[in-house]
């Protein structure tokens, strides 16, 4: 799930010609520490709810790695 995760993130990433990510910690926040704006918010949830069947912002915000990691655990 967290390598799934991390290659979706980096798909949004290089479609703003922003550095892939190596590795994803929980602690890291979706738009100060990764970049993404609110429409790649609105891109990362299409695509985590395409794998995984999940809306991950169906019950309000979702900040950081790790609060994604807890909707789909």
């Amino acid at each position: 799930m967290e390598q799934k995760v991390l290659e979706i993130i980096n798909n949004i990433r290089a479609a703003k010609d922003m550095a892939p990510i190596a590795e994803l910690h929980t602690e890291d926040k979706l738009r100060d520490d990764l970049g993404l704006t609110s429409f790649d918010l609105a891109e990362l949830t299409v695509n985590i709810e395409d794998e995984f069947d999940i809306d991950i912002f169906e019950d309000g915000l979702v900040d950081t790695v790790g609060q994604i990691y807890a909707k789909l655990s």
